[in-house]
């Protein structure tokens, strides 16, 4: 069961929200509002992990990595079929980081940015959570 949710903040949420969708298959769960530039909350779905996002407001102390010039986080994403997974955000024109490449530790993964910088790293590796 997934306890930690992510929250990431956007200059243009809703773009991000139809990126994030296109080249990395979430699913948007809701946005509110629905319509409009200013996202206050919306959800996305990958497999079975939730995570959440919205526009950038200046009262809350986050910031793109697009305006900031370097990510200050990056996003670990477990994935069934990692190449499948690569040459869909490579054909969607993502930014790749390294192709998928297999680690010391035992998985195989891939780095990418999302289309404000934010940085993911999609592979096979499954913590243990005992």
């Amino acid at each position: 069961m997934q306890t930690i949710f992510p929250i990431l903040r956007y200059n243009d949420a809703r773009g991000a929200i139809r990126s994030l969708c296109a080249t990395f298959g979430f699913v948007e769960l809701f946005s509110v509002p629905e319509s409009g530039l200013f996202v206050r909350h919306a959800q996305l779905k990958l497999g079975t992990n939730v995570i959440m996002l919205g526009s950038i407001r200046p009262d809350d102390g986050m910031a793109s990595p697009q305006a900031l010039g370097a990510a200050t986080q990056a996003l670990c994403v477990y994935v069934d079929d990692l190449d499948a997974h690569y040459e869909r955000a490579r054909s969607a024109g993502a930014e790749i980081k390294s192709p998928p490449k297999d680690t010391d530790f035992g998985s195989r993964e891939y780095h990418v940015r999302d289309v404000e910088g934010h940085l993911w790293t999609f592979g096979t590796y499954l913590p243990s959570t005992d």
